[in-house]
Formats: structure tokens, sequence, C-alpha cells
């Protein structure tokens, strides 16, 4: 899709950018603060850090590449995992990103104040025209910003090597003892630490559309600045111990010192204790350079996060403006540059900024996630990567859990201000896009992919099904309350079955008999002898074909009992019966307050399938409504609704009612639900989905003339209290006989995959 931004950025540009992002406050500032966590571990803290990194990095890398325009971790989650959590990773991340862009422009100040007193009166100053110079470069081109930000690095790098390599003569082996061992004191609170140095190597897929060759150029910036600056950290927080008494100078007094938590221009001081006063000069200006590169590359890529989210109509439509002049996001790079004049003027950028750190992290994990959430969804033919990330999904499970562990060694400050950060940008998504906007006709891969696999488990359930050849079991379970209409249409309902596969059919009367004061806890079955009223099914008008035309042996039993719920529940654990039939009872829809219902009662406690029959009359049955309100369709449904079409001729019409404002992915997917399911099925069908937010009301109203509604048997127990019983609520709607199915499986699911069932399908 053409979008008016420039490919400009090259290779070296795109490096640079990803350099300049993560050596900047995080090697200046941070390896004191380490060392009072770690001593010399603090060397391995930062490698540690790295390699908990590369997870992301790699996700990074493999989603730019298949999705390279501008937007960077918001538009992978938002991609990913729903516009929800993007308007989280995209809202908080820019947030996050102009935070640490003024914080770095403020952050020399140690800096300033070691090479002149004095010039510590002017550091807001200079940060605010440092803003506006940015500001002005990021809307005038990204090229000019790329090309910036590669000159910046190459001066920093240049300095630092110089720190690098005069050092060396200069360390003391003794001040470097346990600089890598992992079972040092502190090394993963340190660790936790220096996390946030590398928070930058993401910014990159930020500017993915503005990079030249991105299948090739993005892989390579990403990966290559991370080793790059991961062995420039180790190496300079290495030279830095090994030549400084880091204790000594926390121990003493003035600019040329550290804080008792480590804080100050530890790397100056380095520099003037292993070269001179000339190269701790030069270090005060690569600090003030890499702060400024931070502070550049943030703005850059925050700018990118207002952009994609106004596409994507999370953010207002004026944030998509291109420039026809420069081909930059003019009114984005403004909003981040007005954002960042007032964060470094008005607040306390030291304080709020220690919100961003767990923020980081948590997007990281998050970055983790979604690219879990591509490979596993319905992506689409659109995800076509041209780099993939080895090891999946080891990989991204290891960058998770890496995360989680390091959350655990945050403040809780910091813990606080990424729960903050995250419901600020909940609470936009909610007022502007929810209700101002009218929510989107979106939804997330990992939804699509989810909704994809429950539809394919489903699917494969109802064949195997339909396919399986052992004999099945059903039990049609009479009391003295079930109408003689009802007996004959349960027996001849079951029978049906034998048309699709073989089939036993055992009809049970449980009659009851007055409690004995000496109970025997068990029944007694005092007949087999064949009653009339069973003779008479076959003279019906509708033929059941109890002759023996179909796969169905029959057998009678008279069972007495002093209590039938329980008796047919016992019944059918014994036996092992595969299927269920009782008589729905309307009048027990007043019993509720008494106690459980009986009907409830065997749903909740049989273990197998159940058929609860709500009998009007069965004759002339032309046109079956199969219907579910939530979850897919359970098998035995579909199994009882095709073998009744089958015998009587009728035609199946399955029958879905979706939300109003649904997306059109899941309306698809339904559809093509069902036409699987039809495929399956031995008689003619069609699909029926729609949309509506009076689920019970429409659903009636379109089923009409049906001659028989096949659904789902109510939920039970505290459920039913809470939430009602749709099921229910549709048999009374209705006016033709209907039958409620409840699988067996359907009472062990967890409260997951109930979620998933009800709600994602």
């Amino acid at each position: 899709m053409p979008t008016g931004l420039k490919r400009d950025l090259g290779l070296g540009e795109t490096f640079a950018i990803a350099v300049g992002a993560m050596i900047g406050s995080g090697i200046f500032i941070l390896p004191g603060i380490a060392w009072v966590f770690a001593d010399a571990a603090a060397v391995l803290a930062f490698v540690l850090a790295a390699v908990l990194v590369m997870p992301a990095a790699l996700a990074v890398a493999e989603m730019s590449t298949a999705i390279p325009e501008d937007g960077g971790p918001y538009l992978y989650v938002e991609r990913s995992m729903g516009p929800l959590l993007g308007t989280i990773a995209g809202a908080g991340t820019w947030l996050m990103l102009s935070l640490k862009s003024a914080l770095a422009l403020v952050g020399g100040v140690p800096y300033l104040v070691y090479a002149s007193p004095t010039l510590g009166e002017f550091v807001i100053h200079l940060a605010v025209g440092l803003a506006i110079v940015f500001t002005v470069v990021n809307l005038v081109s990204a090229e000019g910003s790329g090309k910036l930000q590669f000159v910046i690095v190459v001066v920093l790098l240049a300095i630092l090597g110089w720190l690098i390599f005069g050092s060396l003569p200069e360390i003391d082996p003794g001040r470097t003892v346990g600089a890598f061992d992992p079972t040092t004191a502190g090394i993963l609170p340190a660790t936790a630490i220096v996390f946030i140095s590398y928070a930058g190597l993401t910014k990159i897929g930020a500017v993915a559309e503005e990079v030249k060759e991105p299948g090739r150029n993005l892989p390579l910036a990403i990966v290559g600045a991370l080793v790059f600056v991961t062995i420039a950290y180790a190496t300079i927080v290495y030279v830095t111990i090994g030549v400084l008494d880091v204790s000594a100078a926390i121990a003493a007094e003035g600019p040329a010192s550290l804080s008792a938590d480590g804080e100050g221009p530890i790397i100056a001081l380095a520099a003037e204790a292993a070269i001179g006063d000339v190269a701790a000069l030069a270090i005060v200006v690569a600090a003030i350079m890499a702060l400024a590169s931070t502070a550049n590359a943030g703005l850059l890529a925050a700018s990118r996060f207002p952009l994609a989210m106004a596409r994507d109509g999370i953010a207002p439509p004026s944030l998509e403006t291109v420039s026809e002049q420069f081909a930059t996001p003019i009114n984005a790079v403004a909003l981040t540059g007005g954002v960042l004049l007032v964060m470094v003027t008005v607040f306390p950028i030291q304080r709020v900024a220690e919100f961003g750190s767990a923020f980081q992290i948590l997007v990281f994990v998050l970055l983790n996630v979604a690219l879990v959430g591509f490979r596993e969804g319905a992506a689409g033919p659109g995800y076509d990567p041209a780099f993939e990330t080895p090891m999946y999904p080891w990989m991204p499970i290891f960058g998770i859990l890496g995360g989680v562990l390091v959350l655990s060694y945050m403040s809780p400050v910091a813990i606080l201000g990424a729960v903050g950060i995250a419901a600020l940008s909940g609470l936009w998504y909610v007022g502007y896009v929810r209700y101002y906007r009218g929510g989107l006709d979106r939804e997330s891969a990992a939804r699509a992919g989810v909704r994809e696999g429950v539809s394919e488990r489903a699917v494969a359930r109802t064949r195997e099904l339909f396919e399986a050849t052992e004999q099945y079991d059903v039990l049609v379970g009479i009391t003295e309350q079930t109408s003689n209409r009802a007996k004959r249409d349960m027996v001849g309902i079951a029978s049906d079955l034998g048309r699709i596969r073989s089939t036993t059919v055992s009809v049970v009367e449980f009659v009851d008999v007055p409690h004995h004061v000496f109970p025997t806890h068990h029944s007694d079955v005092v007949s087999g002898e064949r009653p009339d009223w069973l003779d008479d099914v076959g003279g019906t008008d509708r033929k059941w074909a109890l002759n023996g035309s179909t796969n169905t042996g029959l057998e009678y039993r008279k069972v007495d009992t002093e209590d039938h719920k329980e008796a047919i529940v016992d019944y059918v654990k014994f036996t092992g019966t595969d299927l269920l039939f009782i008589e729905r009872r309307a009048e027990e829809g007043f019993r509720w307050l008494f106690g459980d219902r009986e009907t409830e009662w065997i749903l909740k406690n049989t273990p197998s399938a159940v058929a609860v029959v709500e009998d009007r009359g069965f004759d002339s049955i032309e046109e079956i409504s199969v219907v579910t309100t939530r979850g897919t369709y359970d098998p035995f449904k579909l199994l009882i609704a095709d073998a009744i079409a089958e015998e009587t001729g009728a035609e199946i019409d399955l029958l879905r009612a979706l939300p109003a404002d649904v997306a059109e992915s899941r309306r698809e997917r339904v559809e093509q639900y069902h036409s699987e399911l039809l495929r399956i099925c031995t008689v003619p069908g069609r699909s029926t989905v729609l949309e509506t937010d009076d689920t019970i009301g429409d659903l009636a109203r379109f089923i009409g003339d049906a001659d028989l509604l096949v659904t789902t048997a109510g939920r039970t127990g505290s459920a039913a209290r809470l939430f009602g019983q749709p099921e229910s609520q549709l048999i009374e709607a209705v006016d033709c006989s209907a039958i409620g199915v409840q699988a067996d499986e359907a009472r062990h699911r967890g409260l997951v995959e109930r979620i998933v069932m009800e709600h994602l399908f």
C-alpha cells in the first residue's frame, strides 16, 4: 500500500539508529549502579541482559520483514494480539520513548557538571534547544535524521574505542575478579537494572517502512546491532571497573565522584584515571553525543507510533498526514516533539522515566507473545517473513520467561509505572476507539488462529463420531411423569440413529416406589416384558423403522426405584451408555428456589451425552434448525439432527447468531465451519449466520416455521443462576418441538476453554 514515505534508510543508517538508540544513558550511567549490586559481575549482568533481549530482537527481525511498515512494536502486537493490546503497546511505547528521549536530553547533567559545575545551570536550555533541532530535522527528512544518527554513532564509537584501547594497559586484574561469575550475589537485580540499556533495539522496527531492502537490512541491522552493542558494553564496563577504584569514587566528594547508589560520570572518571584529562573531556563530549543520539533516535521512532495508530483508526486521522514536500509524518513528528518539549521543561524526568523501564520489559514480553500469535494464529498469506526466528518456539518462550524473571526484580515504583502506562493506554482505547469511533472491524491473528484451531478440532470430532463403526448404546429414560407421546417419540428418535451407525436402544421405565425405612440402596429390575405402547411406535404416522430396516436393536426393562433420577444416572454408569434421552419438564422452571431441578441434576451428574426432549409433536418434519448460541456445535447434536433428517427427508439449517458488530473474519470463519460440517452430514443442509444484539428474539423469529429445534442443553448450577440459560429461553420462545443436547465432555471443560468456546468462536 503506497503511503508516501520514502525508503531511504540504508543498512548503515538503520544500523546506526539501532546502535544509537541503545548506546546512550545505559553505558554512561548504569555501570556504576550495576557495580553496587554485583561488583565486578556487572560485566556479566550486561551480557545476561543481552541474552534475555535476543529473543525479542529476533522476533522484531522476523516480524519487521513480514510487515515492513512504520509502527514497530505497536504494529506487531496489534496485528497479532488485537487492537486493545496493540493500543497499550503503541501508546505506551510512544509515551515511554518520549520519556526516554527527554531523559536523554537532561541526562548529561553529571558529565556537564564534571566538566564545569557552572554548565549544570543551563541544562534545561540546552535540552530545549536540542529538542527543537531534532524535531525540525525529523520534520524535514527521515534520511537526514538517519544520516545525523550515523555521524553521531561513528564519532561516539571512535571516542569509546579510544577509551578501550587506551585503558587496556592500566587494567588492574584484581578489580575484575569475578567479572563473569554467575554465582555472584546480586547478579539478577543488576541484570534487571541494565536490561533497559537495550531498550532502544526495537525502535528500528518503528521505521521499517523507510528502510531500503527491509528483508535484508532489517534483520542484519537488528541482530548485528545487538551483538555489537553487547560486546561494546561488556568491554567498556570491564575496562571501567579494571581501571577505576569504584568504591573510592563513591566515597569521594565533589563533581568527580559517584553517589552512594553508583550514579555519576563513571566513564569520564575511568578515562581520567587511565588516560588523562583530555580523554575525560572526550568522554564528556561522547556522553553528550550519546544522549543526544538517544533523544534523536527516540524522537524518530516515537513519532511513527501515532502514524501507525492513526492508519488503524486508533489515533486521530490527522496524525496520518504525510508531507508531500518532505515525505515525513509532519503531524506525528510535531506532536511527539511538542510532548518532548513539555516533558523537558515541566515534568520531573528523572522520576517519571523510571516508569518506562518496567513497561519496556513488558513490551519485550509482548513482542515474543506476538511472534507466537503470528506463527500459531491465522496470520494469513500476508505474513511471509524474509527472516525467521531460529529455534522456534523455544526462543520466544525463553524470552517470555526471561522478561517475567527480570520484571520480578524491578522496583515496585517501576512496576506501578508500567501498570499506569498500560492503564492510560487502555482507557484511550475504550474511550476513543470503542465509544467515539464505535470499534474496529478487525481482529488479531492470535484470536483468528484460536478460532481456526477450535473450528478444526470441532470438525475433526464431528467426523470421528459420524464415521465410528462401534456399536452405539442409547438409553431412553422414562418415568411416571413422561407423556405417552414423548415415550414414543424419544424411542423413535433413538432408533433413527441406526441409520447412521449400529445402535442398541434400551427403553427403561423407572417406577417410583415408597421409601423404605431400611433402604437397599439399589434399584430392582421387575420386568422385561415389552409394553403395548412400545408396539404402537411403529404404527404412528412417522415411520420409525423398528422393523429391522435399520441397524437398531431394541430392548425394554422396568425398574422399581425410590429415586428415579439417581437410578437413571446409576444405570448409565453401570451399562456404559453413550447417549441418554429424557423428557424436558417445563414446569421445573418454577422450582429453582427449592433446590436443584430434576433435569438439571441429571445433566450435571450423568457421565454420558444427554438429549433433553421438549415434545410438541414430531409429525411431518421438513425443516430442522440446528442452533448454537455460543461456541461450536456439539457432534451429538448434529448426529441426532442428521439421523432424524435422514429418516424424515428433512433439511438441516445450521443457525448461528453473532454480535451485531462482529468482525468480518469471524463471520467468515463461522461460515467456513458450517460448510465443513454440512459436508460431513448425510442430508442436504444450509448455513445461516445472523448478526444481532437480540440473540434469543431474532433466533426465535428466524426459526419461524421450522418443525424441530436442536440446540444445546442449558447451563447448570450457579452459572445458570447468574448468567441465565439462553438455550432454555430459546426453547420456550419457539412453537416447535426441541431437543437440547449436552455432551459428556462439556461437563469437564475448564474456565479457559469455556471462555474460548463461548466468547472467541
